[in-house]
């Protein structure tokens, strides 16, 4: 009786043209995919910072009777902007979430066409939505004089996390519509090495 390879070593040669994808930064991706794979161990210690600074919270307010104005919004934000920074994790990764009942039921060479389209109409998309975050950004980061002044949460400590969100939103969603681009030029590049070979 052979064993199947894939359950022996864990690697599966044909994988990344299913819907699980690797795990890892596809290396359609190029090198903004691997940079941007790096700087998501910032963001997933972000997640971790703001449980310290929960527990931290919990240990001033139960403990010492003395809760800080300070915690609970520094918590949104990290993982806020951990959740923002997942979406373009995600893309590198090739790893988003999708519903693939056509798309695996189709060839190698009709779903290398799709890949391209897909990843271009995303491209547009994110471009669409750096566009209405320059929107939030403007009047976030501004007042209706034009005078720069940042927005806050209009909480007792009124940090600026709404603007430094918005703003965080933009670089990602331009960031993200670039990938898009990079997969898409990347994927149509094999499909066309495949058909001279």
């Amino acid at each position: 009786m052979t064993r199947d390879p894939v359950a022996v070593d864990g690697n599966d040669p044909d994988l990344r043209s299913t819907s699980e994808g690797t795990g890892d930064t596809v290396p359609e991706a190029g090198a903004l995919g691997r940079g941007i794979e790096w700087i998501g161990y910032v963001f997933a210690a972000a997640i971790v910072a703001s449980a310290a600074a929960l527990l931290f919270e919990i240990f001033m307010r139960y403990v010492l009777d003395s809760p800080t104005n300070w915690v609970h919004e520094t918590s949104i934000f990290l993982c806020a902007i951990a959740f923002i920074y997942g979406g373009l994790f995600c893309a590198a990764r090739d790893s988003h979430i999708r519903v693939v009942l056509i798309y695996d039921a189709l060839g190698p060479r009709v779903r290398a066409v799709l890949d391209v389209i897909i990843y271009v109409i995303s491209a547009i998309s994110a471009a669409f939505f750096a566009w209405a975050s320059w929107l939030m950004v403007e009047t976030s980061f501004w007042n209706p004089s034009g005078a720069f002044h940042m927005e806050g949460t209009g909480s007792a400590w009124n940090p600026p996390t709404p603007a430094l969100l918005k703003g965080f939103l933009l670089i990602v969603m331009i960031v993200l519509a670039i990938q898009f681009i990079v997969l898409a030029v990347n994927h149509a590049r094999q499909r066309g090495s495949r058909q001279d070979a």
